[in-house]
């Protein structure tokens, strides 16, 4: 053996006998080097872009989120992979497009033979696509993969991913507190009549109960790795809080100052602009409670170190109907449509010792990237024929700002309830593109320049146009979209929801 390579044997020597003196100094750095970290996944419903203080909002009160905000990455180009709930949680859930899994539209919406006979679509010009109601048991969903790399996973919180045999415990979850077929609650305040979820004393709210069987699981679990879904029943409808936190709210919406108009017109629809609901604020609030509480949880049980935290929502907020309890400004639309109020939601991840505490990400990711994202984090096996929509955003959150994702996809072939009409939609960079399939017309807006979607460009890019009408259409075939059909009972007298862009 030469000098040099005594040397270098000798520096080896040294370095190993450094580091595994300090993993016996330090136990929990054995535990820390042998465990893969765990995962709590927090998703609300309905919740927009701009509903969090971090995100802007000076009427709703979310202190617990801000500050996980504050602890780790906020991503201001974060979308849904749909504008309504079911699909879009099929694709966390999958790593797949909506479109990909036909589960293109709320499960429990009709069907084209249901819609034929509905008095409401005589005024439409289409009939909606039939999809799937159910996420497919032939799917390996995240809580799959990471139970085969030797997690334990809880589910808690609304599913609406299916009839029972679909169910969180069907699809890979131990345990599940509150999922099943509803996409809403009955009453956020027990008797809760959820077959999935006994009832509390009278009073109890169903996110802050939901959040102590999350903090339970994580407790008891605390030596394992482990993937806790906590999905919110907050701030979906129906619209319902205690009697003094709405009152509070009301106090506080006289002093709102707002010089605009209160709503605007978009097509049929009146879209609501200023943040001051007094039951929606509350409902916020319950929310963050309810996080907050889940958050406390891994520190008391000593393991928020050692866990990946999650942080986003199902589709924009809903403004255009239902009592539009929330506004996006300054995005476009809302929950239901394919404008930027309709998919762009806020998203924070805390990865401790990777993520800068109180860093931004302006790089823009869609609901499909968490699959791949996870099991990259978790050291678990990829799943090539599962994620085949998603793309891994760990350089991201390593703050490599050299990472592209490249296009992301929407396609909405339904009449959503809150006004938005059929199509599909690409973002490209800055460039985005929407397809309204009523009568095929295009629009293109530079999302850098034009956030709130006013400037339609497409007359003053016809090659662009060309070229992501192409990518465009080129995906819907990939992945064998479900397109509306001509209704053959419409009247003629409907009109789009079409509105001019200058």
């Amino acid at each position: 053996m030469s000098s040099d390579q005594q040397a270098t044997r000798h520096q080896f020597l040294i370095l190993a006998a450094f580091f595994v003196g300090s993993l016996i100094a330090n136990p929990r750095s054995v535990e820390a080097a042998e465990k893969p970290p765990n995962f709590v996944f927090i998703l609300a419903d309905d919740l927009g872009w701009r509903d969090l203080g971090c995100y802007g909002s000076t009427f709703y009160e979310t202190p617990a989120i801000d500050g996980l905000a504050a602890s780790g990455m906020q991503f201001n180009s974060a979308y849904a992979a749909c504008p309504v709930c079911s699909p879009t949680r099929a694709s966390i859930q999958s790593g797949k497009y909506p479109a990909r899994l036909a589960t293109t539209d709320y499960f429990g919406g009709p069907q084209p033979e249901k819609a034929a006979l509905m008095p409401r679509f005589k005024w439409r010009r289409l009939l909606p696509a039939s999809y799937l109601q159910q996420l497919p048991h032939e799917e390996t969903t995240i809580a799959e993969a990471l139970k085969a790399a030797g997690y334990d996973t809880f589910f808690a919180g609304k599913w609406h991913l299916g009839p029972e045999g679909y169910w969180p415990e069907s699809q890979g979850y131990d345990v599940n507190k509150g999922g099943w077929r509803a996409g809403m609650p009955k009453s956020y305040f027990s008797p809760y009549n959820n077959p999935k979820l006994t009832d509390g004393p009278p009073g109890e709210h169903l996110d802050e109960r939901l959040a102590e069987e999350t903090a339970a699981f994580i407790d008891s679990h605390r030596d394992r790795p482990f993937l806790a879904f906590f999905s919110l029943y907050d701030v979906h409808v129906p619209l319902q809080a205690r009697p003094e936190m709405e009152a509070k709210y009301a106090a506080k919406a006289k002093g709102v100052k707002f010089d605009g108009p209160r709503e605007i017109n978009e097509g049929a629809s009146h879209v609501r602009q200023v943040q001051d609901h007094p039951v929606y604020a509350s409902m916020v609030e319950m929310m963050d409670r309810s996080v907050g509480k889940v958050l406390a949880s891994l520190e008391k049980a000593g393991v928020a170190d050692h866990t990946v935290v999650f942080f986003t929502s199902d589709n924009g907020g809903l403004s255009t109907a239902e009592g539009r309890p929330t506004a996006n400004v300054p995005l476009r639309g809302g929950k239901g449509w394919l404008y930027e109020g309709g998919v762009r939601e806020p998203l924070l991840v805390r990865w401790p010792g990777v993520t800068k505490a109180g860093s931004t990400c302006d790089e823009y990711i869609t609901s499909t990237d968490y699959y791949p994202t996870m099991l990259e984090i978790a050291g678990a096996a990829a799943q090539p024929t599962q994620a085949v929509d998603g793309k891994s955003f760990t350089p991201l959150l390593h703050g490599d700002d050299s990472f592209i994702r490249g296009p992301i996809f929407w396609h909405y072939p339904h009449y959503g309830n809150q006004g938005g009409t059929p199509g599909a939609a690409m973002r490209d960079g800055d460039w985005k593109l929407i397809r309204f399939f009523e009568d095929n017309h295009v629009e293109l807006y530079n999302l850098e320049n034009d956030l709130s979607e006013q400037h339609n460009l497409a007359s003053d890019e016809p090659e662009r146009v060309a070229k992501m009408r192409e990518q465009l259409d080129e995906w819907l075939k990939s992945v064998n979209a479900r397109f509306p059909s001509p209704n053959p009972n419409w009247q003629g007298k409907g009109s789009s929801n079409r509105t001019s862009s200058n």
